[in-house]
């Protein structure tokens, strides 16, 4: 069947919508001889029926197979050039207690960057030595809780942060590791608004003030410098724009090595993953390889040990695990006038997109509306053999820009009460979630073994109006019991003022 016109060039018309690709999927990901798919064992229809929707539900096998690939991939990459590799999981894509013991029993660190990220850590009983704290502005309150909890590592990320971390140090009587964000100037092929490592943004220090930078930690004595830091991207396909970083910090690394030691480089993170079939990804062994390569002949170049090397992957590991579960509300068929410079093979001057609506949607995904990311979608309660329709996975909030999966082929039967299934939706969804038009956000499932267990509750309206100080019976009950320690507009009140 030809592909409707108004799809996108790299959406390919499928020859079964019902498949599921497996670079997108979960890897336990299955559909069953009646057509549901199975996730990890347990069927949607049942996940569904027994936790609601929208959920998250997060393959467990397949987040802790792929932390330990990525570990596997790097320390045996750098082992082999006699040196050695930390992977340090970044919590910014999806953190929670659970989440966090993964991490930490598949061997890795984790990276946070807030003092929320901090306290989820530490609940967790992650111990502190495995944590590094980034944040291009982080607050006095949080580093001086980072510094006392005993964090393995603080990134600075400007120099003002070096005095502020020095100062929490000596109060807590410690010397506190560091490491100094660099922004390297590399732009790697990737989103505009990923894009990490322009040098107008808002993160590190420029790649020709890190001499100075760094003589400014080493002349403060409840500081120890670690190295640098660079982070070039985002959801990034090839391993050249992290070689070409590298190189250029390591001859600034060489530089630093006359002024004492520098035991470590850390490269960051923000390897792609595939969220549709024309996704091509770099294997994440090839990018250790050729990252490991690059830095042995660089630092042979220079006549300089190689260093230890940390990376801080998050999408890479959670992103593939999750899948979004939603029920279909409502399907329109919408005309739509084709652009002139689209050819049709007919006279016809419109095609059709079908828009399937969801009780989701932008408070549960808003990187589609975000950066225009593209997304999958696969009805999960059932197969069908209706000849594949183009379609928009829309939310139901009050937004045209409410889109969950811009483009995508399913079934043309599909209808109301039918269940919809979003692949790769583990990091940046649940994170970036929020309470717009007044849903709560969704709970998280892991499943394993055809077992499934709530990691992260759904948030009821009750959880909404328990924050609203007018609401009756939850409001007052709340300002009664602060009593004089807070106003009724959820202030201090006098009993934090000064006698």
């Amino acid at each position: 069947m030809t592909a409707n016109p108004l799809a996108p060039g790299w959406l390919r018309h499928p020859d079964d919508a019902n498949a599921l690709a497996a670079a997108v999927w979960p890897r336990n990901a299955a559909r069953t001889a009646s057509g549901v798919v199975t996730l990890a064992g347990a069927p949607a229809v049942e996940l569904a029926a027994q936790f609601g929707t929208p959920l998250y539900v997060v393959d467990e096998d397949d987040a802790l197979s792929r932390a330990t690939d990525v570990l596997t991939a790097f320390q045996g990459a750098f082992t082999a050039i006699g040196s050695t590799a930390h992977v340090y999981y970044a919590g910014k894509a999806f953190l929670s207690t659970e989440i966090a013991r993964w991490m930490v029993a598949a061997g890795l660190n984790i990276d946070i960057c807030s003092g929320g990220e901090l306290a989820v850590a530490l609940a967790a009983d992650v111990d502190p030595a495995r944590l590094g704290f980034h944040g291009n502005n982080k607050s006095l309150a949080e580093i001086d809780r980072g510094v006392a909890a005993g964090v393995g590592a603080i990134v600075l990320d400007s120099v003002v942060e070096i005095g502020r971390v020095a100062a929490a140090a000596e109060r807590h009587g410690r010397v506190q590791p560091v490491r100094l964000r660099i922004n390297s100037g590399v732009h790697a092929s990737t989103h505009e608004f990923l894009a990490t490592a322009h040098e107008d943004q808002k993160f590190g220090v420029p790649l020709t003030e890190a001499a100075a930078a760094v003589a400014l930690i080493r002349a403060q004595p409840s500081l120890r410098f670690l190295g640098l830091h660079s982070h070039i991207g985002s959801q990034i396909f090839e391993s050249d724009g992290f070689a070409e970083a590298a190189r250029r910090l390591l001859r600034v690394h060489a530089e630093l090595l006359t002024g004492g030691d520098v035991p470590e480089l850390n490269l960051g993170g923000g390897f792609g993953i595939a969220y549709t079939s024309a996704d091509e990804v770099t294997p994440i062994a090839t990018i250790a390889q050729d990252l490991a390569r690059v830095v042995a002949a660089e630092c042979a170049a220079l006549g300089i040990p190689v260093p230890g090397i940390a990376v801080e992957p998050g999408r890479a590991i959670i992103g593939p695990s999750t899948v979004t579960l939603y029920e279909i509300g409502t399907v329109k068929d919408v005309e739509v006038p084709l652009p002139e410079a689209v050819p049709t093979g007919s006279a016809a001057s419109t095609a059709v997109r079908k828009y399937v609506s969801v009780d989701g949607g932008m408070s549960d995904n808003i990187r589609a509306a975000l950066y225009q990311a593209d997304y999958s979608v696969r009805l999960a309660n059932r197969s069908s053999d209706a000849a594949a329709a183009l379609i928009r996975l829309a939310g139901k909030h009050c937004e045209s820009g409410d889109i969950v999966v811009r483009a995508d082929y399913l079934p043309g039967d599909v209808e109301p009460g039918d269940l919809a299934a979003v692949p790769a939706t583990g990091a940046y969804c649940w994170s970036l979630a929020s309470n717009y038009n007044y849903l709560g956000r969704p709970a998280v499932v892991a499943v394993k073994d055809g077992a499934a267990r709530v990691i992260v509750r759904r948030e009821t309206e009750a959880d909404l109006l328990g924050r609203d100080m007018g609401a009756p019976g939850l409001g007052a009950e709340v300002i009664s019991e602060l009593g004089r320690d807070a106003g009724a507009d959820g202030r201090p009140g006098r009993g934090d003022a000064p006698e």
